[in-house]
């Protein structure tokens, strides 16, 4: 169990203990007054019949008929007593228990907003990885030579190498080398992925490595469902290949990097760590600025998207939560916004919307 979770769960029991002290301490209250009404109640009969017996003695009861009237004066004021007693007793304990309910409430936004910016960190840390490996292995002297020299040998060679490359990093689905026209000339899975000779100009991954000044950057296409492996859902980036493997050469093409999303976002939603109880009220999710679904224990990626009131000025923050209507139902929607790791930051969202629970 993670730390966070374990001061969570001692902070959630503390509450349930405060909770169930506070109740017992209501019926108490309400039991002692209850009795004291009861016994004021006896008290006031008895004066009203000492009232009674003395009015028959006459004379000699006079004496009597006072202190009976005195008992008939404090036992009204015992009722006024009790009455105000009864009303800030409640008031108190009504009080108490709206604390303790906002604490409760603060305990698991703050929680879920912490577990939102954990999921949130361990993609753009594994996505800061992946922008380095691109950079790395356009300067291959392989992917040089199938650019350079543009005969078979060489890019059979290139493919060769980028499946020893997929042989030793399991998390791509493929590596395509283009070359400066847009063509795959190379990949590294070609019995698996017919891409070698279609035409990549026009994507977002090629134009925008075809467009940057030196190696030292790259080209980046969000979740999309990418042809170049069979339209599953992927992130690809991207790198120029330049003359002499040199970081400001002449560009000869681009190598693109088709990461496998799902297996990265859908294993880290999927496994927030949330109880049973909660995952069956929650939806956790990663979303673009547009709030677009690119991660969802819900499975809806890329076919919906996250809207409510106050999402604004929620967004506007690093991290935090709010109490909002989703859906129809009273939610605790928790937020972290991208911090980025080194040189990367996808600048998404992650969102866990939980329901709440009637109480």
């Amino acid at each position: 169990m993670h730390a966070e979770q374990v001061a969570s769960a001692e902070n959630n029991s503390s509450l349930e203990t405060v909770a169930k002290l506070s109740e017992m301490l209501s019926a108490k209250t309400e039991t002692a007054i209850n009795q004291i009404d009861h016994i004021n109640g006896e008290t006031q009969v008895l004066a009203i019949n000492a009232l009674i017996e003395a009015s028959r003695a006459g004379e000699a009861g006079k004496a009597f008929s006072v202190v009976a009237e005195e008992m008939s004066r404090l036992s009204r004021k015992i009722v006024d007593t009790t009455d105000k007693l009864r009303k800030e007793s409640r008031g108190a304990i009504s009080e108490l228990k709206n604390i303790i309910k906002m604490q409760a409430t603060n305990i698991r936004g703050i929680r879920l907003s912490d577990l939102a910016l954990t999921n949130i960190d361990l993609i753009d840390r594994n996505l800061y990885e992946r922008s380095c490996d691109v950079r790395w292995w356009a300067k291959d002297s392989s992917m040089v030579s199938a650019l350079s020299d543009r005969g078979n040998d060489s890019r059979e060679m290139a493919s060769k190498r980028l499946g020893v490359i997929l042989d030793a990093y399991t998390v791509y689905f493929d590596l395509v080398l283009c070359d400066i026209d847009g063509n795959v000339i190379a990949n590294g899975r070609p019995q698996q992925f017919r891409s070698q000779g279609t035409n990549q100009r026009n994507t977002q991954w090629f134009e925008s490595a075809m467009n940057n000044a030196s190696n030292d950057q790259f080209g980046f296409q969000a979740v999309h469902r990418s042809p170049l492996v069979n339209d599953q859902m992927a992130v690809v980036f991207s790198c120029c290949v330049r003359e002499n493997c040199q970081s400001n050469g002449k560009v000869l093409g681009v190598l693109g990097t088709v990461f496998n999303w799902e297996a990265l976002a859908q294993e880290i939603v999927n496994k927030t760590p949330l109880s049973k109880e909660e995952k069956s009220n929650s939806r956790v999710c990663i979303v673009d600025d547009k709030g677009t679904v690119l991660a969802d224990t819900e499975g809806r990626i890329l076919e919906d998207s996250i809207h409510f009131a106050g999402q604004g000025e929620l967004y506007a923050m690093k991290k935090g939560f709010v109490m909002k209507k989703y859906n129809d139902n009273d939610c605790c929607i928790a937020h972290a916004v991208s911090t980025g790791y080194e040189t990367y930051s996808s600048g998404w969202h992650s969102v866990i919307i939980q329901k709440l629970q009637s109480s």
